[in-house]
């Protein structure tokens, strides 16, 4: 299931805006969608099955929330006796996949808070008052609201600064309403900020001191998310790897495991079959587990967008299994995919010795020295390496700005500094590993813009909802490589219900053989898909560049060949906004 909702912003009061706002009314109403709430200057507008809840006189919420415990909010009585601002509220007492949209008081304009795992897409464009934010950009396209349009600065930085998210989208004039901010609207006055951050639970009065306490709490947030949204839905599809993070979504779903499908890609590449992993995961849940196959047929170049499509972020590997997965899908008649992805990010998988200086600074040099052979068992190198790579992390600065990347691009064509994304505004004296796993947070809200929207199926990342990420972030960034593991609380965590086999585990599937196998076969077509695209018709890509890369040869286990996917993906977009009707 998809949110599908638009809300439409301007003064009806005024007369050169009544007639003009009447026509998308009367549209809306056409289609089926209905008005949820409506003012002088709002009306909200969802599908009949998107589901909402009235708070009579405040506001209204779009989507689904449940209490810390995980349960579902059915009526607007949690909020009855709320004077202050529900965003708070929301925030401190519950979670869930939401925008809570609040009437202003003593002149104040409404304000819109989208929920800190981004589940309800939310993007918008208001000039002088007027204007809409709605879930789906082609829903706005086609109430003749917006005309799409391509913002060639926003593509620019978007190559030169990949996996960085901002408010920006690659649609002139249309912004997106990022996870955990409020939107303010007051008459021409619009302005968002931060409502949740995850600096807040990294400081030392929220971060845990015991690992046992903080594996207690992670087991708890974990299987409380995964068995809440389980509940919602009557029959799920299980994405399972073989690896550690959807491996413990699929543990936690033992109790609901008649109600689902756990299946596992398979490849036609040595190296990318990761079912014997997987089947010690549906062995101990007594499950049967399920092949779907993805092959080289699946992939394409030039696939076509979705029309909500406001950045450039499905590339060929996600067309490709996404094809695949909806197949699966709709075979076993699943209501929605439940996936692991994020688990890296959120379990604070870090590939560097930021955490060893986090132990210095925190506990001193025990701890940091400790933490120093932690990383030397975890990397497989020697203790004096691990110990000069965390003293080097310990004088000098940490990076604070987000890495860029000109391969291939026109170098008179750069993007000399990055846009910032709110979770960028680090204390002064944060810690680098709490530095590096929140920038890493910042990378995992792509995910979502990676999966196409418009299906009958919702996709379930419960490794991103608000009570895991709070829970792991209160980890300090040391604890999680312990005994020389990495993920190590959320192994201790789930080390009771998780197959030894799992638990235990060092390697890591990985689907970049895969991908270097479509590079090898479709060398030639890629060169020409960039070489006659838009990137290079605006000048963006350095074509000489281009051709001395596609006439080299790879040498074993380089990986460089994974930049041209990236601009592909940013190419196909591209395309698909020229052949999408304005």
């Amino acid at each position: 299931m998809d949110y599908h909702y638009i809300i439409l912003v301007g003064d009806e009061s005024l007369e050169n805006h009544a007639h003009a706002l009447a026509v998308p009314d009367a549209a809306l109403c056409s289609a089926g969608m209905q008005c949820r709430f409506s003012s002088t200057s709002i009306r909200i507008f969802t599908s009949s099955d998107t589901p909402t809840q009235s708070i009579p006189g405040q506001g209204l919420i779009i989507g689904q929330v449940f209490t810390k415990d995980g349960r579902p909010i059915a009526n607007a009585q949690p909020f009855e006796h709320e004077t202050g601002e529900i965003a708070g509220h929301l925030l401190q007492n519950h979670w869930g996949e939401y925008l809570a949209f609040q009437v202003g008081e003593g002149g104040r304009g409404p304000t819109l808070l989208r929920d800190p795992s981004g589940g309800v897409p939310c993007v918008y464009s208001i000039e002088n008052g007027t204007g809409f934010i709605t879930s789906d950009i082609s829903l706005a396209i086609e109430l003749g609201l917006y005309r799409r349009q391509v913002d060639w600065r926003a593509i620019t930085h978007g190559l030169n600064f990949p996996y960085l998210r901002t408010e920006r989208t690659a649609l002139l004039g249309v912004s997106e309403l990022l996870p955990g901010c409020v939107l303010h609207c007051r008459g021409a006055n619009i302005s968002v900020k931060t409502a949740w951050s995850p600096w807040k639970f990294v400081g030392q009065n929220t971060r845990h001191s015991d690992p046992r306490a903080a594996a207690a709490d992670v087991r708890t947030a974990v299987s409380t998310v995964v068995k809440t949204l389980a509940a919602v839905d009557d029959r799920f599809l299980v994405q399972l790897s073989g690896g550690l993070d959807s491996s413990i979504v699929a543990a936690c779903l033992r109790e609901a495991s008649d109600r689902a499908i756990f299946c596992s890609l398979v490849m036609p590449v040595a190296g990318t079959d990761e079912r014997p992993y997987a089947k010690l995961v549906t062995d101990s849940l007594s499950r049967e587990l399920v092949s779907v196959q993805v092959g080289f047929e699946n992939v394409r170049f030039d696939f076509p967008t979705p029309p909500s499509s406001v950045v450039p972020a499905i590339g060929v590997l996600h067309h490709a299994t996404n094809q695949v997965w909806e197949a699966a899908g709709s075979k076993y008649g699943a209501d929605s995919f439940f996936s692991g992805s994020g688990g890296d990010t959120v379990f604070c998988y870090l590939r560097t010795a930021a955490p060893a200086t986090d132990a210095f600074r925190e506990r001193g040099p025990r701890a940091g020295i400790a933490a120093i052979r932690d990383i030397s068992a975890l990397h497989q190198c020697t203790v004096w390496k691990a110990g000069r790579l965390g003293l080097k992390k310990l004088w000098h600065q940490p990076q604070t700005m987000w890495k860029a990347d000109s391969t291939l691009l026109n170098p008179s064509r750069l993007a000399m500094t990055h846009e910032i994304h709110p979770w960028m505004d680090a204390p002064p004296d944060a810690l680098p590993g709490d530095r590096e796993k929140i920038y890493d947070l910042i990378g995992t809200q792509l995910y979502r813009h990676a999966r196409p929207r418009g299906a009958s199926r919702s996709v379930r990342y419960p490794l991103l909802s608000q009570p895991v990420m709070e829970a792991c972030l209160k980890v300090p960034t040391w604890m999680w490589i312990s005994d020389g593991q990495n993920r190590a609380i959320a192994r201790a965590a789930f080390s009771g219900i998780l197959p030894d086999g799992i638990r235990d585990r060092r390697s890591k599937g990985s689907y970049t053989g895969y991908l270097a196998a479509v590079y090898a076969r479709n060398k030639a077509k890629i060169r020409e898909f960039l070489e006659d695209g838009q990137l290079c018709a605006h000048d963006l890509l350095d074509r000489a560049a281009l051709a001395k890369f596609f006439s080299s040869e790879l040498a074993p286990r380089d990986q460089s060949f994974l930049r041209t996917f990236d601009l592909c993906t940013a190419e196909n977009w591209l395309r698909g906004q020229a052949q999408t009707p304005p």
